[in-house]
C-alpha cells in the first residue's frame, strides 16, 4: 500500500492556488508560492495541492504550457524543500511532468474525463490518484447539476469512473474518491453528500472532501439580508466539516485554512482515544 494511504488521522491537504483567478485567493500567492507552500506544510499540512487552473464555476481553461509554466517549478521547490505534493490537474501532460518532478499525488478533479489520456498516463507513474465525480467543465458545470437522487447517481457514475480507469490499469489500491462538491452541484446536492458519505464506504476507497470556502458555505452563512459573506470568512464552517468528516474517517480533507481543520483532525482523535480508555 501506498504509505499516503496507510490508514490513521485524517490527512489535510492545504491549497496553493498558483493562478489570478480562483475564486478564493486568486493571485495572491504567486509572488513566491515556494514560501506559502512551505508555510502550509509547517502549520501541519499532510500535503501541499498546488493547482494552476482554475476551476471555479465559469472559469476559462488556460493551455498545457501555462499549466506548467505555473506549477512545475513550484512542485520542484516544494520536493526540494521536503514538502509532499499533491497537484490539482486534469491534463495527463501536466500529471506526468509533475510526478516525475517529484509530486506524490495527481489530484484530478474530472476523474479522469476532461483528458482521455489520464488514467493510462496515472497507471505508469508511481502515485496516488485522486478521482472526483464531475460532469463538465467550469463554464457548464452549473447547468449540470440535476439530480433525482444525488448520492446514487453521484455513486454510480463515481463506480463507472473507477471502472474505467482501473481497466486502463490504474492500481485500484492507490486511489482516493471525491464526492466533488460544488462541482454540477446546488448547495442542497453537497449537503446531501455530506450527510450520506458513509453510502460512499460501499467502494472499499479512502473518501477526499473538499469543502473549504465554497458556495454552499457561503449561502449557510448568508446574513438577514441576504450578503454573502466572502470566501475567507467562511473558515470556521469549514473546520467543522473537516472535524465531521474526520469523525466519520475520511482519508483526507482539501482546506484553505489549514491550522483551524489540523486543530479540528486532532480534538477529535484527542475526543476518540479518551472514549477509548476505561475511566475508573
Amino acid at each position: 500500500m501506498n504509505p499516503l494511504l496507510v490508514p490513521g488521522p485524517t490527512r489535510v491537504l492545504g491549497v496553493l492556488n498558483v493562478t489570478p483567478d480562483s475564486f478564493s485567493d486568486g493571485g495572491r500567492h504567486t509572488d513566491d508560492p515556494v514560501a506559502r507552500g512551505t508555510a502550509l506544510y509547517t502549520a501541519g499540512a499532510d500535503l501541499v495541492d498546488v493547482g494552476g487552473e482554475s476551476t471555479r464555476p465559469g472559469a476559462t481553461r488556460v493551455d498545457v504550457a501555462e499549466e506548467l509554466r505555473r506549477v512545475l517549478p513550484v512542485v520542484e521547490g516544494l520536493v526540494a524543500a521536503g514538502v509532499p505534493v499533491s497537484v490539482d490537474t486534469m491534463r495527463a501532460a501536466t500529471a506526468r511532468a509533475v510526478v516525475e518532478a517529484g509530486a506524490a499525488v495527481v489530484n484530478d478533479v474530472s476523474g479522469g474525463l476532461a483528458d482521455p489520456d489520464m488514467a493510462a498516463t496515472v497507471a505508469g507513474l508511481d502515485c496516488v490518484y485522486v478521482l472526483s465525480h464531475w460532469r463538465g467543465f467550469s463554464d457548464v458545470m452549473n447547468s449540470l447539476a440535476r439530480y433525482e437522487d444525488t448520492v446514487a447517481e453521484v455513486g454510480a457514475e463515481l463506480a463507472e469512473r473507477l471502472d474505467a480507469v482501473v481497466a486502463a490499469g490504474v492500481d485500484r489500491d492507490r486511489i482516493v474518491l471525491d464526492p466533488g462538491l460544488g462541482f454540477a452541484k446546488r448547495a442542497d446536492h453537497d449537503w446531501a453528500l455530506l450527510a450520506r458519505l458513509a453510502e460512499l464506504d460501499r467502494f472499499g476507497l479512502p473518501l477526499l472532501v473538499g469543502a473549504s470556502r465554497k458556495r454552499f458555505l457561503g449561502a449557510l452563512l448568508a446574513g438577514p439580508d441576504g450578503t454573502v459573506p466572502p470566501p475567507q470568512e467562511r473558515d470556521v464552517a469549514t473546520a467543522v466539516i473537516t472535524g465531521l468528516a474526520a469523525e466519520r474517517g475520511v482519508w483526507g480533507v482539501r482546506v484553505h485554512d489549514v491550522p483551524s481543520s489540523v486543530a479540528a483532525v486532532r480534538v477529535v482523535r484527542t475526543w476518540q482515544d479518551a472514549a477509548r480508555v476505561s475511566v475508573p
